[in-house]
């Protein structure tokens, strides 16, 4: 069965590639500022974005296997998006120094003709170190993360900022391989 990747992301490329998975990419070209953020409900609003993706493609390769996957970070009641500027990313970096947050990465695959509809949430709890401004302005500068929620990658210079994590890294990094894998197995035995 063919497996689409709705998702333009390099690093969620880059991990299903770990894993030695067959699969295309096809943009979703979903407006993520259409759902209106749930701060009140993360899971939910995560789960919705990874599905949404997952719906446009699903829609146009009905016989394939779409997978849609949405990460966010949550801090202190509040869900932090991909950041809008650099000042954006400075605030954001600064909420988070020093404090624990929570990434969450919400996956969906679908397959409109066989009626797949199968999800899951993983969470990561983050520690960051306290940031000082020179750290903070030397990321923003040379590694540009205005692609990633909360501002940060994990698996770049921004590791540097991490006290301590409890969960799946990868996950951190945008794609809960472990628990995509389990669920991806659980899929394709069902078919066959």
């Amino acid at each position: 069965m063919k497996i689409i990747l709705a998702s333009k992301s390099k690093r969620r490329k880059d991990l299903l590639e770990k894993i030695h998975l067959q699969f295309e990419i096809i943009d979703s070209h979903f407006d993520e500022s259409s759902v209106l953020i749930d701060h009140d409900n993360p899971k939910t609003y995560c789960l919705n974005l990874a599905y949404k993706k997952a719906e446009i493609v699903s829609k146009q390769f009905p016989s394939h296997l779409v997978i849609g996957s949405d990460t966010i970070v949550y801090h202190n009641k509040i869900i932090l998006g991909k950041p809008k500027n650099k000042d954006d990313a400075i605030n954001q970096l600064n909420s988070l120094s020093n404090d624990e947050h929570i990434v969450f990465t919400g996956v969906y695959i679908l397959n409109k003709d066989l009626n797949i509809n199968e999800s899951f949430i993983d969470s990561t709890l983050v520690k960051f170190n306290k940031l000082n401004k020179k750290d903070i302005l030397f990321y923003i500068d040379n590694y540009k993360p205005f692609d990633k929620a909360g501002s940060y990658g994990i698996q770049d210079w921004s590791s540097v900022f991490v006290n301590k994590i409890d969960g799946c890294f990868y996950n951190v990094v945008g794609f809960p391989l472990p628990k995509f894998h389990k669920l991806l197995n659980n899929i394709l035995s069902g078919i066959n």
